[in-house]
C-alpha cells in the first residue's frame, strides 16, 4: 500500500514496492510498529491520545506512528515531535501540511521546557544521546505516561565510572568496558522506572547486523507491590556499589523524591 510521506522519504515506490536499498529502514519501521501494537490496549479510545516524540530528528517514525495509530487504527491522537535543530522542524512541519496530518505538529524545543495543556499517554525516545535518555526517561515518569518507548543510544555516563577490585577483567578491554557499561546503564534504566510503578521490558529492537544500537526499553503504567520496587532499588545499589557507578537518572528520580533509598 502506497503510504506519501514513505514514499517522499524514498523507502517506497509509487506502486508502494519498498526500495531495496532502504529496507533496513523498512524493517525498522515495522518493528517498532510490533511494539506500538502490544500496547494499544493501554491507549484510551474516549478522548485524544498525547504522545511526544524526543529528538525526533527527520522523524521517519513519528510519521510512521501518527498514520498507523490515526489512520490505520482510528486513534484520536495529538502528536509532537521535539528537536533542537530549526531546519528539520520545519521541513517536518511543512511535510505534516501536504498530508493533512493536522494533529502532528513539531516544535524546535528541548524536553525539559515542554509544557502540555493535557496528560501525555506516551513519550518516545530514540537514539537520545548519552544521558539525555535518562532526562526523557525521568519526564515520563514524572508526567505519569502510561507508555514509554525508548532506544538510548551512545551510552558513555557509567563507561567513564566503571570501577572494580573485585571484576578487573570488565574494566581490562576497551571494547568489553564499552560494552559492559552499555549493558549494565540500560539494566539500572528498566529497574528505576520499574521503581516507579511500571512493568518494563528490554526488547531487542531490529537485528544487531542492521544497528549496534538495538535494545529498547519498553515501560507501562502498571501496579507494582512496595517489596519489589524495594528490590529493584536494591539491585541498583548493589551494582553502583560494585562498579562506582552514579547514574543520571537515579540522581534525577531521588531528586524528585520518584524514589527514595
Amino acid at each position: 500500500v502506497p503510504v506519501p510521506f514513505l514514499i517522499d522519504l524514498g523507502v517506497m515506490n509509487d506502486q508502494g514496492k519498498i526500495v531495496h536499498a532502504r529496507y533496513d529502514k523498512f524493517r525498522q519501521i515495522n518493528r517498532f510498529l510490533e511494539f506500538i501494537e502490544d500496547i494499544l490496549p493501554r491507549l484510551s479510545r474516549e478522548r485524544e491520545v498525547t504522545i511526544l516524540d524526543f529528538g525526533c530528528g527527520k522523524s521517519y517514525l513519528t510519521f510512521i506512528v501518527y498514520y498507523y495509530l490515526h489512520e490505520k487504527k482510528g486513534l484520536p491522537i495529538r502528536m509532537t515531535g521535539l528537536d533542537l535543530k530549526a531546519d528539520v522542524i520545519a521541513k517536518c512541519n511543512v511535510a505534516a501540511k501536504k498530508y493533512g496530518y493536522e494533529d502532528l505538529k513539531f516544535e524546535v524545543g528541548d524536553i525539559n521546557g515542554y509544557q502540555s495543556d493535557m496528560p501525555i499517554d506516551m513519550v518516545i525516545s530514540l537514539h537520545a544521546c548519552d544521558t539525555a535518555t535518562d532526562f526523557a526517561l525521568f519526564n515520563a515518569i514524572s508526567w505519569d505516561a502510561k507508555v514509554i518507548l525508548s532506544v538510548p543510544c551512545c551510552q558513555h555516563e557509567l563507561c567513564g565510572q566503571l570501577e572494580s577490585e573485585t571484576l578487573p577483567l570488565v574494566q581490562r578491554y576497551g571494547i568489553v568496558k564499552e560494552r559492559t557499561a552499555a549493558l549494565f546503564t540500560d539494566a539500572i534504566r528498566g529497574n528505576l522506572i520499574e521503581a516507579c510503578g511500571y512493568k518494563v521490558q528490554l526488547l531487542e529492537f531490529v537485528d544487531l547486523s542492521h544497528t549496534p544500537k538495538n535494545i529498547l526499553i519498553r515501560a507501562t503504567k502498571a501496579p507494582v507491590a512496595d517489596a519489589h520496587k524495594k528490590k529493584m532499588l536494591e539491585e541498583v545499589r548493589q551494582m553502583c556499589d560494585c562498579f562506582g557507578f552514579d547514574p543520571m537518572l537515579r540522581k534525577l528520580l531521588r531528586g524528585a523524591g520518584h524514589i527514595s533509598e
